[in-house]
């Protein structure tokens, strides 16, 4: 298990996590230097991704103190006990998982479960969710963010799912505490063309539009 704690101030600075899925080991060393270099400092490893353990054991290694770096898409507390011996600093799931949650409570380690409905949602905050990832979020909106944040106005939110440069201004405005981008953030053209000042301007760019609005 890693020893290294996550950083809610750097967290808090650029509340971001960058979801990685289906990246090579390779490609995936490649972006890291420049996703700190743009500012990022959170990032999510997905389970399902090939040698994803591997990954989170060489970055959280490498990045010592520069990143937050934590396992995504776990569902149960098997790939829990994989994420967690890698090294992972915080978890991300998508779905409510009891277990998964009370597990990372009580071992002092974050975790963002996946909710939907505002009955799940408070069922995580209660079980001791650091933040909500709700997900899938652009199905629901902005709006949906505020109207749950009106009477649960206590429980930090993460929408994730279609979180893109042209619609989080609209999601922090309506209340989010944080953002799971994926596919919008590591652009596949810039990473196919290993276009790397064009992928740094892309992820300054998103850092960009939470700097306008604060």
């Amino acid at each position: 298990m890693n020893n290294q704690a996550f950083s809610w101030d750097s967290f808090s600075a650029v509340p971001i996590i960058g979801i990685i899925r289906n990246l090579s080991f390779e490609i995936v060393e490649k972006i890291l230097p420049v996703y700190i270099s743009s500012g990022l400092t959170s990032i999510e490893i997905t389970m399902n991704t090939p040698f994803a353990d591997e990954i989170i054991k060489f970055a959280t290694q490498k990045y010592e103190g520069q990143l937050n770096i934590g396992a995504g898409t776990v569902c149960n507390t098997q790939d829990l006990k994989l994420a967690l011996d890698a090294g992972a600093q915080f978890i991300v799931t998508p779905i409510l998982d009891a277990e998964v949650v009370k597990t990372c409570v009580s071992s002092n380690i974050p975790v963002f479960p996946g909710a939907f409905t505002p009955t799940e949602i408070y069922q995580a905050w209660k079980l001791g969710a650091s933040m909500v990832k709700v997900y899938p979020a652009t199905s629901l909106g902005p709006e949906y963010i505020r109207d749950v944040k009106a009477p649960l106005n206590q429980i930090k939110l993460m929408p994730t799912g279609g979180i893109n440069i042209d619609n989080i201004q609209a999601f922090m405005k309506a209340g989010a505490d944080g953002f799971g981008i994926g596919s919008q953030l590591f652009d596949k053209n810039l990473i196919n063309n290993e276009d790397w000042n064009g992928l740094e301007l892309h992820f300054k760019k998103h850092i960009d539009k939470l700097s306008q609005n604060s």
